[in-house]
């Protein structure tokens, strides 16, 4: 929990308890129609940012994380034996855009379509969550660059889309202007495009990079150079053939 963000604790009565109510409400509805099973599109209509901040009664924060609770929770309600990655992506994103633009300074939403939602086997709901990942990074860059440097791992290892990858190592290193960004995230793309065997233009950010002065720890300069010569090797070796 960042500092800006308050605890479950301090969220008002008011709102537990229209929370609670509908829970009730819903646990007996469902009790007494006999309601079956869950399916993957009942997940409800997302509420629009405006409806989840009117219901906070001044509690945005609260209002977003409970809201992001009850989304996670949807697919592990007693009965249900349909696990996220069936859920209605295009709903799941719709919830997650509200819960967002309520409280845009917290992680949760972003965590979760990063290492929840998007870590799913279909490779289209999988990349509908990378890219809204994507989409929201450039909002606020020096805060959510880590959520984009896990999709572009993602695309890279799961996906197996190198391009895609390097478009979103490209944006964090392009983007992001805090010094507290770790090298390891704004070095990315150099990496990524050694895989692509794009071995010259690997060279050339890497060099740049060394030269710059942005690198001062002397156990990665190290590192670097070894990646430089290595990378010069290579192209040594295929300019001979």
């Amino acid at each position: 929990m960042s500092a800006e963000e308050r605890p479950l604790a301090a969220v008002p009565l008011a709102v537990w308890l229209l929370l609670a109510a509908s829970a009730a409400a819903q646990i007996a509805w469902q009790a007494r129609s006999g309601a079956p099973e869950p399916t993957a599109a009942q997940l409800p209509l997302a509420p629009s940012a405006a409806v989840l901040r009117a219901a906070s009664f001044g509690e945005a924060e609260a209002a977003a994380r409970l809201a992001m609770l009850y989304l996670q929770a949807f697919d592990s309600r007693a009965g249900n034996t349909l696990p996220y990655q069936r859920l209605d992506y295009a709903r799941v994103l719709a919830w997650l855009r509200a819960i967002l633009e309520t409280d845009p300074r917290s992680g949760y939403a972003l965590f979760s379509a990063a290492r929840v939602y998007a870590e799913n086997p279909d490779p289209e709901k999988s990349r509908a969550m990378l890219e809204f990942v994507h989409r929201e990074f450039f909002r606020d860059p020096n805060r959510r660059w880590p959520w984009l440097a896990h999709a572009a791992l993602l695309a890279k290892h799961r996906l197996q889309d190198l391009p895609l990858a390097r478009r979103y190592a490209q944006a964090i290193d392009r983007y992001t202007t805090d010094p507290g960004v770790p090298l390891w995230a704004k070095q990315m793309e150099i990496f990524i495009l050694e895989d692509m065997n794009e071995l010259e233009a690997a060279r050339i950010m890497l060099g740049g990079l060394i030269e710059s002065g942005k690198v001062r720890d002397p156990g990665e300069l190290r590192f670097l150079r070894g990646r430089l010569q290595e990378l010069e090797r290579r192209l040594g070796k295929g300019r001979s053939r």
